[in-house]
């Protein structure tokens, strides 16, 4: 079956050193190569490539063997005939290969990506530029004589066509064609008269006089309308000639100008990612900020319990830090950090808390090593307030307790503060509403270890100087049970 064209790159046909071998039906007769994309003309039959067709925007084409006219709609694609074509037998023109069509495209460019040309030594990156160039373009293959019409029959050297068409050889072949034209229009009047001779009379000289000085005629119009188009071509070039040296002249100024634009445009890009770091980094602050303590204890507020264990759990990020606190407005700067699947020993069975000393303005009047007491405490957020509270106190010979010189210092702590098994369960008193709320309390007093669940079950809500009261009352009630337990006498 046959398909509709659409021309879209221009490339000639196929060169092959046995194509003058081959049934002139697998010949271009425009190119004069093995035709490639094989089109139709309905009209007449006839096949050539779909490259060698023409220019596409022509509402009609003419058949290059019959000069039958048709429209361009009534030449199609001949898939039929390019299936038949790919099982001929070729000959490489630059090798000794020898297989079928289909494979011979391949072999060209794999065994000759780059040719020259033996005439005029121009290299090419592929077969089909270098077809191209030696059926249209190269100015010293030597072609037969470009004029169709007359009967020169001379190979002449492409680049000296011009010249060669005011030989005098060249000019008595045109004569001649004129003449042969002329005795055909004769012959045909001759035929078409041929009843009005026996009555009048008939000059054939002068009859083929006026043929000829009509045909003359126009010829000179031809070559006065070549010569018009060649002035206007002429002046066209020059006109872009002169619109291509303006251009060229000031392309270094549009690429210096690029260059510029392009360092300003990095600069730009280069600044903005900072200030956006510089940004994120603010935020992060701000946020620090509206929750900061200046007591030695922060209630860490923990969102998005799920998302973070499954995050830890992957190690996409095993570990998450709690905002800076201060034991005072001029004192340590403290923060915790959550290995919510554990670290080291710990890991996958339970949740580990650490301690992390920070580095602030005031370290250098702060008394090192830090050897104050830490308590974590996770609470229970029902009513039944069972609290989990852990406590350590801190190794003095330890680095992560010194003067800190970098921004913090090693993290220390409890590796099993709370199992996971716990946590993990559906419903555990410890998050509610994927949240949970975890104490760090620095102990700057020494509170006593029974006293702790007291101090931890304090409503959170109560200002410092109150819970602070109730603390005190707490110690003195005790005291005092413990005293009166000393007065007493014994049983006997």
């Amino acid at each position: 079956c046959s398909y509709p064209i659409n021309l879209i790159t221009i490339m000639v046909g196929i060169d092959a050193r046995n194509q003058n071998i081959l049934d002139q039906k697998y010949i271009c007769p425009v190119c004069a190569l093995i035709i490639r994309d094989p089109v139709q003309f309905i009209g007449c039959g006839h096949r050539q490539c779909q490259t060698c067709l023409g220019n596409e925007d022509q509402r009609e084409t003419t058949c290059p063997q019959c000069q039958t006219k048709m429209l361009r709609t009534e030449v199609f694609l001949d898939r039929g005939f390019q299936n038949e074509m790919k099982t001929l037998l070729i000959v490489c023109s630059w090798c000794q290969w020898d297989g079928i069509l289909y494979n011979y495209q391949k072999h060209l460019d794999e065994s000759h990506p780059n040719l020259t040309c033996e005439y005029c030594s121009e290299q090419f990156s592929s077969t089909n530029k270098f077809n191209e160039h030696k059926v249209s373009a190269c100015q010293k293959i030597s072609v037969e004589c470009s004029s169709h019409d007359s009967r020169c029959n001379e190979s002449i050297i492409r680049g000296e066509m011009e010249n060669h068409s005011m030989t005098e050889q060249h000019q008595r072949a045109v004569i001649n064609d004129v003449r042969r034209i002329s005795y055909h229009g004769n012959d045909r009047r001759i035929d078409t008269d041929c009843p009005r001779t026996t009555t009048e009379s008939y000059n054939p000289d002068t009859s083929q006089f006026e043929a000829l000085h009509g045909i003359l005629n126009i010829f000179a119009g031809g070559i006065k309308a070549l010569g018009n188009d060649g002035q206007r071509l002429n002046n066209q070039s020059l006109q872009a000639q002169i619109t291509l040296q303006r251009l060229a002249e000031k392309l270094p100024g549009l690429k210096l100008s690029m260059e510029e634009s392009n360092g300003f445009l990095q600069g730009v890009n280069c600044n903005l990612d900072i200030l956006k770091q510089d940004f994120t980094s603010l935020q992060e602050k701000v946020n620090d900020l509206q929750c900061v303590s200046y007591d030695g204890t922060f209630i860490w507020k923990i969102t998005n319990v799920k998302e973070k264990m499954m995050d830890a759990q992957s190690e996409r990020q095993t570990s998450i830090y709690s905002p800076p606190f201060y034991s005072s407005s001029n004192g340590y700067k403290m923060r915790a950090r959550l290995y919510l699947n554990g670290d080291g020993n710990a890991r996958r069975t339970h949740m580990s808390m650490f301690f992390v000393l920070m580095r602030s303005l005031n370290d250098q009047i702060l008394k090192f090593p830090f050897n104050y007491k830490v308590t974590f405490c996770l609470f229970d957020q029902t009513s039944a307030q069972r609290h989990i509270i852990d406590s350590f106190r801190p190794d003095i010979k330890s680095s992560s307790f010194q003067r800190p010189r970098t921004d913090m210092n090693i993290a220390s702590g409890i590796p099993k503060f709370f199992p996971l098994e716990m946590i993990q369960q559906e419903g555990n008193p410890y998050v509610r509403d994927d949240t949970m709320f975890i104490k760090i309390l620095v102990d700057f007093g020494d509170t006593p270890k029974t006293l702790l669940p007291y101090v931890l079950s304090l409503n959170p809500g109560l200002p410092t100087h109150v819970q602070q009261t109730l603390i005190k009352r707490e110690v003195e009630r005790r005291e005092q049970q413990q005293s009166d337990k000393q007065l007493q006498p014994p049983k006997e």
